[in-house]
């Protein structure tokens, strides 16, 4: 049922979608709207449609069925900054906008930035749940140590990422139609003009709707091991999530995907002989009850999805390695999938290697949904969390 909301004023902002992949909105009729938790954070200032479909539950104007994983920007984002004191002011929110930066900004002339990715969902009784987000908070720490930046605490970091829940809970997709991504920045902002350390940094929050990364939705994705290019190297800054090791991978991705592909598959670079990752998640290999992922040693990124999987994996009764990984143990493998914040769980059909393809099992009977099914059961809260990943928000 859609329904008519008068806020306390009627200040309309137009909604400038990123991308022709975030267009899943209904046009989102030009409007903003906000869920009844940003009241307590923000002044509330819009006209808007919204579905009110479980009692005090509000929605913005999407079109859920059709959500994909393009941005879709909401209401509000949170932002804090730090001098050269290190230490992060108090921050608050802000309508969702550009931001203003020197054109020497250490992140645009230097690549001095990390970020971080996680989700929020929504119950039936219209709370929220947010996954492990203090794991997140210390990979930034540990993340920023690395870049030679100073991070905010964790509990700055996961009280910026509730108010930037609760802001945009209108956004928050209705249970099994998606959730909300949440992207946490941290970007030196000072103007640095010699090769050094920005003297400011800025902590800035968003969030938008997502639903499936992958055009394939929950179908198998097809792999291409890349054997030109290279992810990360020994000490590089594979093992944290700066900023710089994305940018990186898009031609080998480019090429894969106009080659058929879903993504790119790396190996080491030293001898090109083990498994690493693939662009944006990490990777496992099934054979029997052995589950092996390649272990993170300085140039794989320690994922969030990936530790709990492998815990999950644990719990069902499996043998789960992390060690290095031939590649050639691919042709040996009964199953294979990825994990990652975005993808979630995805099962792999195929990976192509010198020409040749190795097809794997998938469907309903493999380890890639059991697994799923316990962790996305657990994010949503129709599973009872005994472990403490739950972060609930009203």
């Amino acid at each position: 049922m859609i329904r008519r909301t008068a806020c306390l004023s009627k200040l309309v902002q137009s909604v400038r979608v990123g991308s022709s992949s975030s267009l899943p909105t209904k046009q989102l009729r030009d409007h903003r709207c906000f869920g009844p938790g940003a009241a307590s954070n923000a002044e509330q200032a819009c006209e808007a449609s919204v579905y009110s479909k479980f009692g005090k539950n509000e929605y913005a104007d999407v079109d859920w069925d059709n959500l994909g994983f393009g941005l879709v920007p909401t209401d509000y984002m949170y932002m804090m900054k730090c001098s050269n004191n290190g230490i992060f002011e108090q921050g608050q929110l802000n309508r969702y906008g550009n931001i203003e930066l020197s054109p020497a900004a250490g992140v645009l002339n230097y690549g001095q930035g990390i970020y971080e990715g996680m989700k929020a969902f929504r119950k039936e009784d219209g709370n929220l749940l947010i996954f492990r987000p203090d794991q997140n908070a210390m990979r930034m720490k540990i993340g920023s140590e690395r870049m030679c930046m100073p991070s905010p605490s964790l509990d700055q970091f996961i009280d910026a990422v509730k108010q930037t829940a609760q802001a945009n809970k209108c956004w928050v997709p209705p249970p099994g139609k998606g959730s909300l991504y949440i992207r946490p920045l941290l970007i030196g902002s000072g103007p640095i003009l010699g090769l050094s350390p920005s003297p400011e940094y800025t902590f800035l929050v968003y969030a938008s709707p997502v639903r499936n990364y992958f055009k394939e939705g929950s179908a198998p994705l097809s792999i291409y091991v890349e054997e030109e290019y290279d992810r990360s190297s020994r000490g590089g800054a594979g093992g944290v999530k700066s900023i710089t090791n994305y940018a990186p991978v898009l031609k080998a991705l480019l090429r894969a995907k106009s080659r058929g592909f879903s993504d790119v598959l790396y190996l080491d670079s030293v001898n090109k002989k083990n498994l690493e990752e693939v662009s944006s998640c990490n990777i496992f290999i099934v054979k029997g009850n052995v589950i092996s992922t390649p272990a993170t040693a300085g140039t794989i990124l320690s994922g969030v999805t990936r530790r709990s999987i492998i815990e999950i994996a644990r719990d069902h009764g499996y043998q789960v390695e992390e060690r290095a990984i031939p590649v050639d143990e691919l042709s040996e493998a009964d199953e294979v999938f990825c994990t990652g914040t975005a993808v979630g769980v995805a099962p792999v059909g195929n990976i192509t290697y010198k020409d040749k393809r190795m097809e794997y099992k998938t469907g309903a009977q493999t380890v890639c949904p059991q697994l799923y099914s316990t962790l996305i059961g657990i994010q949503t809260g129709r599973i009872e969390d005994k472990k403490g990943w739950i972060l609930e928000i009203d």
